[in-house]
């Protein structure tokens, strides 16, 4: 697995301390069409309801898991890596590849030249075993405008996403809500945090792209849970 983060457009990367990650600013940008269209205004990814403004990243609006006794009992299944994402209502059928971190403590992303792929954060739970799986994707990049996410935040609770893992098995999570979010506001412990049932959070970069810093302002992330 190629370990080279992002470049072009970004912000400041995820950084991960010990076993919880401390999301600084989370998944960087990407660019958007190549110089040959400079002329043709690039489409904008659509954006889901802001999140309220809150006290801080951990006020998420999502429910929090395990209130409810009947998901402390959730069962999920055996450890196996992801390897491909399906979610029909914006069209994504990818491959997954598997990020830890750098060096640095810096949370891997794919690399802009595999903007098509999907990556599985492989420190944390698996797709389909009890926590939250986190997958993260580009939006856009330079090469090739509209990467993997860049329809993220058209989903709508209710929609589904299907992960097929190593072992054969697909593991189909409900659509529970989607926000955005400012990068300094990210809800770290309700994506990373740990939970009582199996949970999925698809992360992307979200918002207009600031010119001036060179980023996304925001984060689009996707909250969805495997039924009992």
């Amino acid at each position: 697995m190629t370990a080279t983060p992002a470049g072009g457009r970004h912000g400041r990367p995820w950084r991960a301390a010990g076993a919880a990650v401390v999301v600084v600013l989370a998944l960087v940008g990407a660019g958007l069409v190549g110089a040959s269209l400079k002329s043709v205004p690039a489409p904008r990814p659509p954006q889901p309801v802001a999140a309220p403004a809150s006290t801080g990243p951990a006020a998420a609006d999502v429910p929090s898991p395990g209130a409810d006794p009947d998901v402390a009992a959730a069962t999920g299944l055996a450890r196996s890596a992801p390897t491909t994402i399906t979610i029909p209502r914006i069209g994504v059928d990818a491959s997954i590849m598997s990020l830890g971190t750098n060096p640095d403590g810096t949370v891997q992303v794919p690399p802009l030249e595999r903007a098509q792929l999907a990556g599985w954060y492989e420190p944390g739970p698996s797709p389909g075993e009890i926590g939250n799986a986190v997958i993260v994707g580009h939006v856009d990049s330079a090469e090739m405008g509209p990467a993997v996410f860049f329809s993220l935040g058209a989903l709508q609770p209710g929609d589904t996403v299907t992960v097929t893992r190593e072992d054969g098995q697909q593991a189909t999570f409900t659509v529970e809500s989607v926000k955005a979010y400012p990068k300094t506001e990210f809800p770290t412990e309700q994506v990373y945090g740990p939970g009582d049932r199996p949970g999925l959070r698809v992360v992307t970069c979200g918002g207009v792209f600031d010119e001036a810093a060179g980023s996304y302002p925001d984060n689009v992330v996707v909250f969805a849970s495997m039924p009992a």
